[in-house]
């Protein structure tokens, strides 16, 4: 459609999600994004967060990157990471228990603990958002 974003959503291993969607909605290293129609050109790095794709028709995915790029240019969108989960892919316990073991360790700024604690917590609060609005 013409009134829309052509969305790629793509792991390392798999096509996550591909589409036509009307908003996107990240976290960068800099900051909150929202892309609508329109937007100027970014290339920007992703934060470990959730990323939020509102489809043609309203309907919302959620779905959390272990970091990764966000591309958008001339309507299009695309989302490259190592790692992503959608809401319903995400083991709640699993998450739970890697954050309880990455807080365990000493945290440095910018260590690999920290990146672990912020991936962990960003996989319970997509579940958590996920089965709060079911």
């Amino acid at each position: 459609m013409a009134d829309a974003l052509t969305v790629e959503l793509v792991a390392a291993d798999r096509m996550v999600w591909s589409g036509e969607a009307t908003m996107v909605k990240a976290k960068t290293v800099d900051g909150d994004i929202g892309v609508l129609r329109g937007h100027a050109p970014v290339l920007s790095v992703l934060s470990e967060a959730i990323v939020e794709i509102t489809a043609e028709g309203g309907h919302t995915t959620f779905a959390v990157t272990d970091g990764g790029f966000l591309s958008v240019a001339n309507d299009r969108v695309s989302i490259l990471a190592e790692r992503v989960e959608l809401a319903t892919e995400v083991d709640v316990d699993e998450a739970r228990a890697e954050l309880e073991a990455a807080k365990a360790g000493h945290l440095t700024e910018g260590s690999d603990q920290e990146r672990a604690i912020r991936l962990a917590e960003a996989r319970i609060r997509l579940v958590e958002r996920d089965t709060s609005s079911s």
